[in-house]
């Protein structure tokens, strides 16, 4: 399957230059996507781009990634209803690291000869001269032409500073740099990008009279119309400092079963095959979630790696009642406060605990899980009580210091799926 023909199937492309098919069947390309370093991660929407790079290398092209150091200092308003605050040089220096750590991890550098490349636009732009830039590239391009395009046109009514206006230029001359050094003569990009992106290719044309070639990827969206890649508490980050591995696994195996269908054709690499398969699988038992299971396990490992997704499915485990007292201590305090991030939480006094608390004051008095002694009882006799995991069936038990998690916590199960973190102060 050639390259196009795999982004068709996958639901990943949007539009294309005239003849830029022909063009990738008829030639080994270079191919670019531009990453500007706004935060000192990249999301799950990034994630699109890194994927079709990685498509473009398997079919035996170039990927050239790049990094906008410099780009980054100006803000792209593509998408945007209002102005981006400019982050500081150092800030972005910070970012423009990460971001390449990021990268290098998903595109192969050592693949002879269609070897990735990486590459910063900082070190291209820091010696252009504004006069220079003015003179010799920005002449190429009008007014009205740079007006035309949409992600211009959509923010006339808010405002759009000479700053921002002046980015579809820096991406164009990234465009026309790559195209001279190293013969690039793809560019891809979201759909969101296309003004961009043709500027690019009209650039070189009008520069140097040879034709470039531009992709462009639909924008993901959530069946329920919400923004792809946030959630309640926030961007879903590439970085387990930012995002941990299980939130992570955990967004993708929540999204719905329409998501599900779209989501594992775009962010793996499983073949046709087998997602057909999977689909109908999936069709014919959705209370089994076979395709949001296969999705998170895959999306996970590629972003995080085996060993995080395990821990991640043992969490999860935890989480929902599927585990032992074992699997609940081996995890770290940071993980056990993720797992149970929105339980309700409760104190309980130190002291107390080292000389010994019965069951029933523990639960109503001690922490008010329940609000009295007779419900408290009522839920031990019925067997419907666990702490850290381990049932109790004694009314006269007693809760000990001894039996806090990491020194600190006591899990407390009410049921099936009713938990509370107790907390020693």
């Amino acid at each position: 399957m050639s390259f196009i023909e795999e982004l068709k199937w996958r639901g990943l492309l949007y539009d294309m230059i005239p003849g830029t098919e022909q063009y990738l069947l008829e030639n080994k390309a270079k191919g670019y996507i531009g990453f500007d370093p706004t935060a000192p991660s990249l999301g799950i929407g990034n994630l699109v781009q890194i994927i079709c790079l990685m498509h473009f290398q398997r079919a035996g092209h170039t990927p050239v990634a790049v990094v906008g150091g410099a780009t980054g200092m100006i803000g792209d308003p593509s998408g945007k209803s209002a102005e981006r605050n400019l982050l500081d040089e150092e800030e972005l220096r910070f970012n423009e690291e990460r971001v390449k750590e990021q990268l290098a991890r998903f595109l192969d550098f050592d693949a002879g000869s269609n070897s990735a490349i990486l590459v910063n636009n900082y070190d291209w732009f820091k010696d252009i001269t504004l006069l220079h830039f003015l003179r010799d590239i920005g002449k190429h391009l009008t007014v009205n032409y740079m007006m035309a395009k949409d992600s211009v046109k959509s923010r006339l009514d808010t405002g759009l500073s000479y700053t921002e206006f002046s980015y579809q230029l820096l991406q164009a001359y990234d465009f026309l740099h790559l195209f001279t050094e190293v013969d690039c003569r793809l560019q891809l990009g979201g759909s969101d990008q296309w003004g961009n992106l043709t500027s690019g290719v009209e650039l070189i044309r009008r520069k140097t009279g040879e034709q470039a070639f531009a992709i462009t990827t639909p924008l993901v969206t959530k069946s329920d119309g919400t923004k792809f890649g946030k959630t309640e508490s926030g961007n879903i980050y590439l970085s387990p400092e930012l995002t941990s591995p299980y939130k992570f696994y955990q967004f993708w195996l929540n999204v719905s079963d329409e998501d599900a269908v779209k989501f594992i054709k775009i962010f793996t690499f499983l073949p046709r095959e087998e997602i057909e398969a999977l689909s109908t699988e999936h069709a014919s038992q959705p209370h089994l979630r076979i395709l949001q299971k296969k999705l998170a396990e895959e999306v996970t490992i590629m972003v995080h790696g085996r060993e995080a997704y395990e821990k991640a499915v043992k969490a999860s485990q935890i989480l929902f009642g599927k585990s032992s007292t074992e699997e609940l201590q081996a995890l770290s305090e940071k993980e056990l406060l993720e797992v149970f991030e929105g339980v309700p939480r409760h104190e309980i006094s130190r002291i107390e605990l080292q000389a010994g608390i019965p069951v029933l004051d523990f639960l109503s008095e001690k922490t008010g899980i329940l609000p009295s002694k007779s419900e408290a009882r009522r839920l031990v006799q019925s067997g419907g009580l666990q702490i850290n995991k381990e049932r109790i069936a004694d009314i006269l038990y007693i809760v000990k210091a001894d039996s806090l998690l990491k020194g600190n916590f006591l899990l407390v199960q009410r049921g099936k799926k009713n938990y509370h973190l107790v907390q020693a102060v």
